[in-house]
């Protein structure tokens, strides 16, 4: 029937279009006038002026002051109403569950950490994620009920046909059958699974190296080493969800690892991996080889290692390269990328410096050419991919004013 929402070209759907395209402007460039928001939109003013009523009556937007410093009468600026709803993210891990609540401008009001070490929880899951995610809450100063929508990051992934988490048996206490449904009865909000180096991707997508491109592959290598395939702007998941666990990947170099899932490693996991660098920089005689989890030992060997141009740590390096690109040209030659994204703390310690010798090495070893590329959202990176999945869907469901 015409008229009703969601009718294309009824004029509700088009005042529809019209708001969220200037309420992404507000989000993009902050503060905004009735006549700048007319001019970026092409809208008159009176259809401007009558566009921000309607959004500030709906409690989208808010008067936040005046311009200054322009001749003439100062005029009223404009803003996305922050208050207007919350997301929320986790990034979980065998050692802690970090999460954060984001207002609607994508601002950060509340953080929390919640130590989970052991190989047996001391808590159950739901109660971890539960007393994460109420810290977080509390931070901010608001209730569980205000958050609209959660994104949850782990290791491995959910596998859509059976809900059972897959290819993280180091993750302790989430592989019950019913985690899923105890989850959703505890939680008053809508709920999403990510995959924690998808969740990178979408972060270096929104806001780091890889905005602008659409077909990407993200290299990840910190607790574990795994990669994020973008393709046609979207992420590729595969059938079980496991896509991008590449540490499984057989590679030259290092012997064949089988029952690769009860092992919970592979060929390039052992062989590019974090827990590999401590081990080869002993080989290579380097003293002070740090100790601690494996993820801070080789980012400190790695950080160290490009500040030196000559000598064993030199070598610690483009052994590292090679390593690193031998797995990248199965990637690169299957997906053929416009760009690969270097990130977690194993590889970002290395900066510019191992960035060009993983790309040479990858120019001798793969007929494709991408450009390799230094991630660029160092602090938190899944927390923040998290985020950014929640944020996208609660924006997209409550700016949409043509209900």
């Amino acid at each position: 029937m015409a008229g009703t929402a969601g009718t294309p070209g009824t004029p509700r759907v088009l005042r529809a279009m019209n708001d969220r395209a200037a309420l992404d402007l507000l989000l993009e460039h902050g503060p905004l006038s009735r006549t700048r928001i007319g001019k970026l939109t092409g809208l008159s003013k009176p259809t401007a002026s009558q566009l921000l009523a309607r959004l500030e009556a709906a409690g989208l937007v808010l008067a936040t002051g005046t311009s200054e410093g322009r001749p003439g009468p100062n005029a009223q600026l404009y803003s996305v109403n922050p208050a207007a709803a919350y997301a929320a993210g986790l990034d979980v891990t065998p050692q802690r569950i970090r999460a954060a609540v984001a207002d609607v401008t994508g601002r950060t009001v509340g953080e929390y950490e919640l130590a989970t070490p052991g190989r047996r929880p001391s808590q159950p899951v739901v109660r971890q994620v539960t007393d994460a995610l109420d810290g977080a809450v509390k931070a901010a100063g608001l209730a569980r009920g205000d958050v609209h929508r959660l994104v949850i990051g782990t290791p491995g992934a959910f596998d859509p046909n059976t809900g059972r988490l897959r290819y993280a048996s180091h993750l302790p206490g989430w592989h019950s059958p019913t985690i899923l449904d105890e989850l959703a009865a505890a939680l008053p909000m809508p709920v999403e699974y990510e995959n924690d180096v998808n969740l990178v991707a979408i972060a270096e997508q929104r806001l780091g190296a890889a905005r602008g491109h659409q077909d990407f592959v993200l290299l990840w290598n910190q607790e574990g080493l795994g990669a994020a395939l973008v393709l046609g702007g979207r992420l590729h998941r595969g059938w079980t969800g496991g896509a991008g666990e590449v540490g499984f990947l057989p590679v030259p170099g290092t012997p064949l690892v089988r029952q690769v899932t009860k092992a919970n490693s592979g060929g390039y996991q052992e062989l590019a991996g974090s827990q590999a660098l401590p081990r080869l920089a002993r080989e290579l005689g380097i003293e002070d080889v740090p100790g601690g989890p494996y993820a801070e030992a080789a980012a400190a060997l790695v950080a160290r290692a490009a500040d030196h141009a000559t000598g064993p740590h030199r070598t610690l390096l483009t052994t590292y390269a090679t390593r690193l690109a031998t797995g990248l040209a199965s990637l690169v030659s299957v997906l053929d990328p416009e760009l690969v994204v270097l990130s977690g703390a194993s590889l970002t310690a290395g900066g510019e410096v191992l960035r060009a010798l993983v790309q040479a090495e990858l120019e001798e070893l793969a007929a494709s050419r991408p450009h390799l590329v230094v991630g660029g959202v160092r602090e938190h990176p899944v927390l923040r991919g998290a985020l950014e999945s929640a944020l996208a869907t609660t924006r997209d469901e409550v700016f949409d004013t043509s209900r």
